[in-house]
């Protein structure tokens, strides 16, 4: 099974706000995720910085499509775009991590 992270900022004064979306995270959300194959999906924060993990039963790339076409995920990162920002690249993609450690 594949691992996927991604690291994010809570704009300033958002944290609780984030918090509170996620409590109240939309069933079709969690939904279309679960047929993205993804599992295990976990979010940390750190004060406004966001660390996020999950497993891809399917594969990143399936996932990553998925999601990528999905109206439901599009709705979210529009609900989510006035409290949240995404660490990217030069090319506004999100940063690829490398896995340097796993212990089983």
């Amino acid at each position: 099974m594949e691992k996927h992270v991604w690291k994010a900022h809570i704009k300033e004064g958002m944290v609780d706000e984030y918090i509170r979306r996620h409590d109240e995270i939309w069933p079709e959300m969690v939904e279309t995720l679960k047929a993205a194959g993804i599992r295990n999906y976990t979010i940390w924060n750190t004060g406004t910085e966001l660390f996020g993990y999950y497993e891809c039963e399917k594969g990143y790339d399936f996932a990553r499509d998925a999601q990528a076409t999905s109206p439901v995920v599009a709705r979210w990162d529009v609900y989510m775009a006035d409290i949240l920002t995404f660490d990217t690249d030069e090319n506004g993609n999100q940063l690829d991590y490398s896995c340097v450690f796993v212990l089983d």
